[in-house]
């Protein structure tokens, strides 16, 4: 199980890496960017710095002409809890206007939000926007479902240890998912009742 672990996530950065951009001059132009959604806050209520730069990345795509439209795809589970709509505000602060962002409220994970993109929001090419290790499950994802994706690295937190191991074991279930599990009718259809903000 552990060289199975190993194996998996080697496949999947080593077969992603050169989509996996760290610098604005260099990424390509596309239409639309899709930012993965993340918690605000941490516990106790302290800011969460991959939130924070994550959006930080996002708008500076859009300020650079690399992106002209961002879905903010996240997770919305309760009426206390709105990641999309807390990336919204945190994009409009950063002077991102509001008209450019649609909401999709039904990102409850990575692959939901890659499929989704893809099937609810009829979007075949895309930037993704996230850390680079997260980048580098959600561009494998993408390019097994055949998406035309490249990614975008929002500056990384050396102290998120929690997060990394969890990506490190999150990997592994990337493969099951697209191998082994017909996820693509569930993720594209959950959340139909859900409304998705659309400006």
């Amino acid at each position: 199980m552990l060289i199975g672990v190993i194996l998996a996530n080697v496949w999947i950065v080593l077969s992603t890496e050169e989509k996996n951009y760290y610098t604005i001059g260099n990424i390509p132009s596309n239409d639309v960017g899709l930012v993965l959604g993340t918690s605000k806050a941490i516990h106790g209520g302290k800011e969460n710095m991959f939130f924070r730069y994550r959006m930080e990345a996002a708008a500076r795509l859009y300020k650079e002409g690399k992106i002209k439209f961002l879905i903010l795809s996240g997770n919305h589970d309760s009426v206390f809890y709105n990641e999309p709509n807390d990336m919204k505000k945190a994009l409009m602060s950063l002077g991102v206007p509001e008209n450019v962002m649609t909401l999709d409220f039904a990102g409850f994970r990575t692959y939901d939000s890659i499929i989704r993109c893809k099937e609810v929001f009829n979007q075949s090419k895309f930037t993704i926007i996230s850390q680079p290790t997260h980048n580098a499950r959600a561009l494998f994802l993408a390019d097994q479902l055949g998406i035309d994706a490249v990614a975008f690295a929002a500056q990384d937190v050396p102290s998120g240890y929690k997060t990394y191991l969890r990506e490190y074991f999150a990997r592994p279930k990337a493969i099951l998912d697209v191998y082994f599990l017909d996820r693509s009718k569930y993720a594209s259809k959950k959340g139909i009742d859900v409304k998705e903000d659309k400006r």
